[in-house]
């Protein structure tokens, strides 16, 4: 578990050293902002897990985010990258689509897990408010490899 949390710290700090960094560059639309931090709800076909989530813009279109989850007697740690782009029209509606790995540790093993996801994500108005939900299937890779379709997560962040 402490090698769980170092990790999850030391993406934590990467992702905020980037913001400085990235803050010089211009983003397409000046409403927008470059991390968010909140709480994400996985859910679906199995267990629920809730944890902190991480976002940060590297530019308009490219995101990466961190998540470490728990439920169920485990914790998952993931990391995403995700492509989003605008919905014309919409008012800060954006769609997403990425893929990550996760890790899932618990029960005395350590799971190996590829996650695509698909979802769609709203800045609320001038607020420091946003809110995603996403369809995010889970791929295990290891011995008796499975698939499971049915999950979906739920994201409450403050941007800044």
């Amino acid at each position: 578990m402490k090698k769980l949390l170092l990790l999850f710290c030391a993406a934590s700090f990467f992702i905020a050293n980037n913001a400085n960094a990235q803050r010089s560059r211009s983003r397409a639309a000046s409403s927008e902002t470059e991390n968010s931090a909140g709480l994400t709800v996985d859910f679906g076909d199995g267990s629920t897990l809730v944890g902190p989530a991480l976002k940060h813009f590297f530019d308009r279109n490219n995101a990466g985010q961190v998540e470490l989850l728990f439920g169920n007697g485990g914790s998952y740690l993931a990391a995403y990258y995700q492509y989003n782009a605008p919905i014309k029209n919409s008012g800060g509606l954006n769609y997403y689509l990425g893929i990550g790995p996760a890790l899932g540790f618990g029960h005395g093993n350590t799971d190996f897990y590829i996650r695509p996801m698909a979802g769609l994500d709203y800045k609320v108005g001038d607020t420091p408010l946003d809110l995603s939900f996403d369809w995010r299937p889970a791929f295990y890779v290891g011995d008796n490899s499975d698939f499971t379709a049915a999950r979906f997560g739920l994201g409450l962040r403050f941007s800044f």
